[in-house]
């Protein structure tokens, strides 16, 4: 089995060859459009729509049929039918149900990552990171239920009576997976909801139905039917799902669509739950005593890594004014040596975005900061076919610009020059953002008020492997505050289980 995670730099040369060939056959062996999966019975109602390569936009690599109205209510529907039997399962039968579809992830990983880098221009690292992280994910959720009983704890007993505290589930999640990580957040969010007894429907990134899909289906060979349902579509679609007779939502994408579904769930007579995150606009702190190649390596990996459409990419650099211009400097020259491309080329790090619409939204950012009296320093990118964006270091833009400010999803990354650590502080905080942040610093009272007064839910000291980017199940959560997320509590880490649950407390009377 491959063993890469985020971190990973290179692969062994029959795993490139590997992957290369599976790439190809992805690109030119497109399968009919993919379907609906209600209640265990395919389903082909709706409009086709297609997904084209980002690398090569003439190349179709995916087809599917968007969901109608009247899908996704029978795909709920089947979902609530299969409801009681799956959760009157002992948390032991759904997690052995669920761990036996590791093994299809497993053996399947250069294939799946193939599926992923074609549907995203992700590159060959990442993508097999991504797959792998689909399997230690499972085995990570069916741990953490297990290490918890089940999340039934006895309390304190009377003369007459006994009292259990019991987490039992919602009933039925809707899942709305998004198109960066469309293997490893499905899976996230999916085993998330099933391992704690609810069923699922749900909804691929109409950018990555096909990569969702095959999750999916690797994840259902042992379940019930019903238990976990397919729906495919664009925000229509989505619409619908939120809309629906669901008791949840689990969300991964924008903060504007997030918070919209988190009101629209809590317009009723009572409030469903959402576990959502959303994005960020994620900090990179560099001061004077900072081992400046580290902080370049880090910000690089964690800025460009799958063209900055990451939630946990590094938006922003903030650096002690003592070291700007050597900062500056030395991000310059590393970032002339990202190769940006076809993630076909070995040598690729930084493919394309994920379509025009991004690309376009990047041009326009650039123009106005240079309007804005910017320096724009930018990489080189291959001629031809492809949505392929520069990875951009912007420097001099003025203190509180919008571009310090927001996210703009792409492999961009702001440089502002800052007096001392309350000077850093205050800028790193300055936003709606809190999802991750980084700190690059020899001085241990500068790390330790970064930890203490940095609002974000994740966090790194000095890490080389990426400033603000590289979470991996069961090592750091996944956790964001402020805009970046709804429940306080992140996927990957002990406390993302019970918000999938509800608490129940029972006692029962022995006179």
């Amino acid at each position: 089995m491959t063993t890469l995670n985020y971190g990973s730099t290179s692969l062994k040369p029959e795993l490139d060859e590997h992957f290369e060939h599976a790439l190809e056959t992805c690109r030119t062996d497109v399968p009919e459009p993919l379907t609906h999966v209600v209640g265990g019975e395919v389903r082909s109602d709706g409009d086709v729509f297609d997904r084209r390569d980002p690398s090569d936009p003439s190349r179709v690599v995916a087809r599917a049929h968007a969901a109608t109205e009247q899908v996704v209510g029978d795909a709920v529907a089947a979902a609530r039918r299969a409801a009681p039997g799956w959760r009157s399962l002992s948390y032991v039968e759904r997690a052995a149900a669920l761990r036996a579809s590791k093994s299809g992830f497993s053996d399947n990983v250069v294939e799946i990552a193939a599926t992923i880098s074609a549907e995203t221009g992700k590159s060959r690292i990442e993508a097999l990171a991504e797959a792998q992280e689909s399997v230690d994910l499972i085995e990570h959720y069916c741990a953490q239920i297990e290490l918890n009983d089940g999340f039934v704890t006895p309390l304190r007993p009377t003369a007459t009576d006994t009292t259990t505290d019991v987490l039992r589930p919602y009933g039925v999640f809707g899942i709305l997976a998004p198109f960066n990580f469309p293997v490893a957040l499905a899976v996230n969010m999916t085993v998330g909801a099933l391992v704690t007894g609810n069923t699922a429907v749900l909804k691929p990134s109409d950018k990555t139905p096909r990569s969702t899909a095959l999750a999916a289906r690797l994840l259902s060979e042992l379940l019930p039917a019903g238990v976990l349902n397919v729906v495919h579509g664009g925000a229509r679609t989505g619409e619908f799902l939120v809309g629906a007779d669901v008791d949840g939502i689990a969300f991964t994408g924008s903060a504007d669509v997030g918070w919209g579904i988190i009101r629209s769930l809590s317009s009723g007579a009572y409030a469903k739950p959402v576990l959502a995150e959303m994005g960020g606009s994620n900090p990179a702190v560099v001061m004077a005593t900072a081992n400046l190649d580290d902080a370049v390596e880090g910000i690089v990996r964690s800025a460009f890594g799958f063209s900055g459409q990451k939630c946990s990419a590094t938006r922003r650099v903030v650096v002690e004014s003592a070291v700007h211009d050597a900062l500056v400097e030395r991000l310059t020259a590393r970032v002339k040596e990202v190769v940006v491309g076809d993630p076909s080329r070995p040598d690729v790090f930084v493919g394309p975005v994920i379509d025009d619409a991004i690309a376009g939204r990047v041009r326009a950012a650039l123009a106005a900061a240079r309007e804005d009296g910017a320096t724009v320093t930018s990489a080189t990118i291959p001629e031809g076919p492809g949505h392929f964006v520069a990875p951009t270091i912007v420097t001099g833009l003025p203190r509180g610009h919008r571009l310090t400010r927001e996210e703009l999803f792409a492999p961009v990354v702001t440089v502002t020059a800052v007096d001392g650590i309350d000077d850093a502080l205050g800028e790193a905080n300055a936003v709606e953002y809190g999802l991750s942040a980084g700190i690059f610093s020899a001085v241990e009272d500068e790390t330790d008020r970064f930890l203490d007064e940095i609002q974000a839910g994740v966090v790194y000291v000095n890490r080389r492997e990426g400033a603000t980017t590289g979470a991996w199940p069961g090592l750091q959560s996944f956790c964001g505050w402020k805009a970046s997320g709804s429940s306080g509590k992140g996927g990957l880490g002990p406390w993302y289980l019970p918000g999938f649950m509800r608490e129940q407390s029972r006692t029962v009377s022995s006179r």
